[in-house]
């Protein structure tokens, strides 16, 4: 892929920028400020070049349609207080405000186009429509860098049509997240661990299916545990289950066992009657769930089963928590993995956190970033590399 210096003298030139600021809002309140914090080396950098920097992004999942509890409107303040500079917001991402503003800009000074996603044909199937948005896009600059990894596993008109319209290059986060996932997955430092909770089990079947190939140990926990134990001949209560998945989990132990793969699965749990943060909680093992209680969280020995096996891995992977990590009680085993990462490394493993829901977890949990060795801005896009995928708005950027 071509890198910012590729696209040679910026001074003067206008370079459009995709970024990935999807972060959580509480109202007007970002939460989460991780993925504006990680866009900032790309941004420095074409400032400190004189560049005329146009940011396009997205938030949320509006209709296609402007909806003002979707604008960017707190990304631009969050973004000009970390950059110590204004960053001027157009009311539209292609329309009059965003050339006016756009015009307006300075050498070395930074605008912000409001949410992509507010027109439909950002997200269309058909490539007409992408490609005539694309075109407008590409209208107000004369090069553009990709740096939202977030969302690089989308055909979107400003992920991939613009790339084709423009000079372009990826950005520093894109480089550094692609350097690091293709380093633990195309040839890994051995033990190869991959940690995976969440959820589903559906959503991410593609990977645990590329994965019995190529890790040494896999290691599952969250919401999709519980449909590991039910393929395990286990009752699991009111707890989160896929039961149209159970059959192909059992595939999956059955391979695993003929490839010399090692799964591993909770000894334990943590339970309660609700789901609610004030719920009473049990410990119980993970073959006695109460018929009218739901797993939450690992149990403690389930902690120290899990990082066990992580101890002595060259190569960890992590995506998706443990537990329901954001009620405190029930947070102890995404903790308990996070730590665990954390001593891997420090006795030389290369650690991944992969996005999404773990990012958030090692920052509300209170971990030292530092501590890891990478972690993702882009859960789905992580997952698809993990997966082996193609993604579009790489390939567009190789070719």
């Amino acid at each position: 892929m071509k890198t910012i210096e590729d696209l040679g003298d910026l001074r003067g030139k206008r370079v459009l920028v995709r970024s990935d600021f999807n972060v959580p809002l509480d109202g007007t309140t970002i939460t989460d400020d991780g993925r504006i914090r990680a866009a900032l080396p790309t941004l420095t950098r074409l400032l400190d070049a004189g560049a005329r920097v146009v940011v396009t992004a997205h938030l949320g999942r509006p209709k296609g349609a402007p909806d003002p509890k979707y604008s960017l409107a707190p990304v631009a303040a969050r973004l000009g207080e970390l950059l110590g500079q204004p960053v001027a917001l157009a009311a539209d991402f292609v329309g009059p405000s965003a050339r006016q503003v756009v015009g307006a800009l300075g050498d070395g000074q930074v605008a912000l186009l409001e949410n992509v996603r507010f027109d439909a044909r950002e997200t269309s199937k058909d490539d007409a429509e992408r490609g005539a948005l694309a075109d407008e896009l590409a209208a107000l600059a004369d090069a553009f860098v990709s740096d939202g990894f977030g969302v690089v596993h989308r055909k979107q008109a400003s992920v991939y049509d613009v790339a084709q319209r423009l000079p372009h290059a990826a950005g520093l986060l894109v480089l550094g997240e692609v350097a690091a996932l293709r380093r633990a997955t195309e040839d890994p430092a051995r033990p190869y661990v991959v940690v995976l909770g969440g959820a589903k089990v559906s959503d991410k079947l593609g990977v645990i299916s590329n994965l019995l190939g190529k890790a040494d140990r896999l290691i599952v926990g969250g919401g999709m545990a519980y449909t590991f134990a039910v393929a395990q001949g286990h009752s699991v209560g009111t707890s989160l289950l896929e039961a149209d998945q159970v059959d192909t989990v059992k595939g999956y132990l059955e391979q695993a066992k003929a490839k010399g793969v090692e799964i591993v699965l909770p000894v334990d749990g943590v339970v309660a009657p609700k789901f609610a943060a004030d719920a009473p909680a049990t410990v119980v093992p993970v073959d006695a769930i109460p018929d009218d209680q739901m797993g939450l969280d690992i149990g403690p020995r389930s902690c120290e089963l899990f990082a066990a096996k992580i101890a002595d891995a060259k190569t960890v992977v992590w995506n998706g928590p443990a537990g329901v990590f954001e009620f405190e009680q029930f947070s102890a085993g995404t903790r308990a993995v996070a730590q665990a990462l954390v001593d891997a490394g420090a006795n030389g493993a290369f650690t991944i956190v992969g996005g999404g829901d773990s990012a958030a977890a090692v920052r509300r949990l209170g971990f030292d970033e530092a501590r890891f060795g990478h972690i993702s801005t882009g859960g789905g896009a992580s997952l698809e590399l993990l997966e082996g995928k193609q993604l579009p708005g790489i390939a567009v950027l190789e070719s």
